[in-house]
């Protein structure tokens, strides 16, 4: 992957991992409750998500999860003065968590650069305002639309599906008019899965890097990490770091994270790990010892 201009930042997926921070103007949040449903709220969570080093701020107005109706209208009433107001003071990648086009539009419109379609182009008209607005798109892998009951989920080989499901949608995208290399792709964690179906995911992320378009890592908070260590919401930290971590090691290169200065740390380190990043220092065992 070479290095790529997203809104007013570049990135070199093959030496950085970028994170992005999760901005929610809802009230049924499932993990803050509508701490930021309030727009003051909503930007300051956004600037000081930037002020500890996020590289993307992620803005939604509708949870995925089921819930009541919220009206387009209402959507683009709750996203875009809150991206309006960070794209005034901030040159961070501004991505706006939709599923509909013409949320998207207004969108970026207001100073948004990417669009997480957490459908996965159910909006048929989703690629081409993405395609007319210049503008990257996640495409995530999800069964049927947002906000509504569905059936438990079932997959012969789930990465197999979803690798295929990706495949397909990337076609769609490109038939629209966008450009291959402003897509990113979401395996969907959770979404229209169990807990086996995202942690074989996980193991197997692989697969959906392989098919060499950058792949986003959207893991920090999930149910499937709270089944796996007996967790419940606000005490899964540390099950998220260690998720992240799993995902950048099989090739994520953007995670999406709550809690900003943790993520961060853990993700530094395992850049250096990986050999992406040079040490902040370097001075342990550094200098001559003399003996006495």
């Amino acid at each position: 992957m070479s290095t790529r201009r997203i809104g007013r930042r570049d990135f070199d997926f093959d030496r950085q991992v970028a994170l992005m921070a999760v901005v929610n103007r809802t009230p049924d949040s499932f993990y803050d409750r509508g701490a930021t449903f309030a727009l003051d709220r909503a930007v300051a969570k956004a600037l000081d998500a930037v002020e500890l080093g996020a590289d993307w701020v992620d803005v939604g107005g509708v949870p995925f999860g089921r819930g009541p109706v919220v009206e387009p209208a209402e959507e683009i009433d709750r996203v875009v003065p809150v991206i309006a107001a960070i794209s005034a003071v901030s040159d961070v990648v501004i991505c706006v968590d939709t599923y509909r086009a013409e949320v998207a539009a207004a969108a970026l419109a207001a100073g948004a650069a990417v669009v997480n379609d957490t459908s996965g182009l159910g909006d048929p008209d989703m690629a081409r305002v993405v395609a007319d607005g210049d503008a990257y798109l996640v495409i995530t892998h999800s069964v049927g639309p947002p906000r509504v009951e569905k059936p438990a989920a079932r997959y012969d080989d789930v990465v197999a599906e979803v690798r295929s499901f990706l495949v397909d949608r990337i076609a769609q995208a490109q038939a629209a008019g966008i450009a291959r290399d402003r897509l990113i792709l979401d395996p969907g964690y959770d979404l229209n899965k169990n807990t086996l179906h995202s942690l074989e995911l996980l193991r197997r992320q692989a697969e959906i890097v392989d098919l060499g378009l950058p792949v986003l890592a959207a893991i920090s908070n999930k149910d499937f990490i709270g089944e796996s260590i007996d967790r419940p919401q606000g005490e899964r930290l540390a099950g998220s770091l260690a998720a992240m971590t799993a995902c950048i090691l099989a090739g994520a290169r953007i995670v999406r994270m709550h809690d900003i200065a943790a993520s961060l740390d853990a993700l530094r380190m395992t850049e250096a790990i990986l050999g992406m990043r040079a040490p902040a220092r370097l001075e342990h065992n550094t200098h001559p010892t003399h003996n006495v």
